[in-house]
């Protein structure tokens, strides 16, 4: 047996429309409190809610016998107060327990006041209120906030919002053409020596040799991209472009020429057949036979960042030498 609400309070116990909520907190568990005890009074919202909140009812299940369950009231109070503020299950457990005016709009009263709940029951009930019930609970709540603020509004009035923001410290690079072309090679280079190696495919011994050399490349045009001349000598302002130019052909020269190399060792991968796994289905495009499916879906994805590195080859020369504008839409901002 599992209701949405007890209808009959507990002796006790104060309407959830009359408790008093402190104003002047600011903590986030009144403004939660304040928008609970506003769906449930108001009389069109609180039917649509319960409505939802019923879904949660396992199908077959006697509303009005056997052992009661957690109304489900509850389990929306305590739910929307875990997800608000980020609680583990044991915080949850502290607050649902001690905090006075949580136990009020939980429904408690003087007849049982001292009523305990169990970490296990919360960690049962709460868990069923699932993301898609929050969801549609989420689309009557937002309706209603809209509701409230076209009351005052007309209605051809453009919805406004606000919010803050905080900078956070993150490794994740600025995304440029040049290190995404970088990023891409060295997915390559080092997922291909590893399948080589496993294929006992020689030529990629000096793959970490190889990624030096190209970041070595990379770092120079970072450095002269940083250090242009101040000088308003026409001629030094040139020489400086020609320079920048020369690295980036340079750089683009070398990726291209390990890239000529991967093509050959992806078709003599491709070319690898030992028969040691009979289970393989022989009609797979790419079969290889060292490890079967495993290593055919290994060349698809280097396959898939050689093709990252050829677009951000062509889009470095469009850029640096014939001065285009790359559109947005073609910008790669991560390959991951």
């Amino acid at each position: 047996m599992r209701k949405v609400i007890q209808k009959q309070r507990v002796l006790g116990s104060i309407d959830i429309s009359k408790i008093e909520i402190d104003l002047r907190s600011r903590d986030e568990m009144p403004k939660i409190l304040l928008g609970l005890q506003y769906i449930y009074c108001t009389d069109e919202i609180r039917e649509e809610v319960f409505k939802i909140l019923e879904a949660m009812i396992p199908s077959g299940t006697d509303k009005n016998n056997g052992r009661p369950g957690m109304e489900l009231w509850k389990i929306l109070v305590l739910g929307c107060v875990r997800l608000s503020h980020n609680f583990d299950y044991d915080k949850l457990h502290d607050f649902a327990n001690n905090h006075r005016t949580l136990r009020e709009m939980l429904g408690h009263g003087l007849v049982d006041s001292d009523y305990y709940y169990r970490l296990q029951t919360l960690k049962d009930n709460v868990s069923l209120f699932t993301p898609e019930i929050l969801d549609r609970i989420n689309q009557v709540v937002v309706k209603a906030g809209h509701r409230l603020i076209y009351q005052k509004k007309s209605e051809k009035t453009e919805l406004k919002g606000k919010c803050d923001s905080v900078v956070v410290e993150t490794d994740v690079h600025y995304p440029t053409d040049i290190n995404l072309l970088f990023d891409a090679i060295r997915k390559v280079i080092t997922l291909l020596s590893r399948l080589c190696r496993e294929a006992g495919i020689n030529g990629w011994r000096k793959s970490n040799y190889n990624l030096k050399t190209i970041k070595q490349l990379y770092r120079k045009i970072q450095k002269l991209k940083r250090s242009k001349s101040k000088s308003k000598d026409e001629e030094k302002k040139a020489q400086k472009e020609e320079e920048i130019k020369q690295a980036h052909m340079t750089y683009i020269g070398v990726v291209e020429y390990f890239l000529a190399r991967v093509n050959e060792s992806l078709v003599e991968l491709e070319e690898v057949d030992t028969d040691t796994d009979t289970d393989t289905d022989t009609d797979a495009p790419g079969n290889i036979g060292f490890n079967g499916i495993c290593n055919w879906v290994k060349i698809l994805e280097i396959k898939h960042f050689v093709d990252h590195a050829y677009r951000q080859i062509d889009q470095i020369r469009r850029r640096k030498f014939f001065n285009e504008t790359i559109p947005h839409e073609e910008k790669v901002f991560s390959l991951f």
